[in-house]
């Protein structure tokens, strides 16, 4: 299952909180928080377009930029096994580690629906 809802290129992670029977939608890749809660899809929505404007708004008025911006790097730990594997497989191709990496992060990321 995808947990996610687009609002005008905004993604939001949708979970179901079983303690108020509600779900919530949370806004991924924004410099601060911005959630909404509903009962169903169509609250959902309305919520979420709701929720992402009124941020949208605070950003404006207090001068900040909404969208919030990655490095390109990020440290990964793995077992000894593994990155001994993951040389090999690299060297094999002719790659450095983390070209081997990228191509395959990529890779992933493009089959997803």
């Amino acid at each position: 299952m995808i947990n996610l809802m687009n609002f005008n290129g905004h993604q939001a992670v949708i979970t179901y909180d079983p303690e108020i029977e509600m779900f919530r939608g949370e806004f991924i890749n924004l410099n601060g928080g911005a959630d909404f809660y509903a009962t169903d899809i169509e609250g959902l929505h309305k919520e979420g377009e709701i929720s992402l404007a009124m941020f949208l708004d605070m950003c404006k008025k207090d001068g900040v930029e909404p969208k919030k911006h990655y490095s390109g790097k990020f440290n990964v730990r793995l077992s000894s096994d593994l990155h001994e594997n993951l040389v090999v497989a690299a060297a094999s191709e002719g790659k450095s580690i983390n070209q081997w990496v990228v191509e395959a992060l990529s890779g992933s990321i493009e089959r997803r629906p």
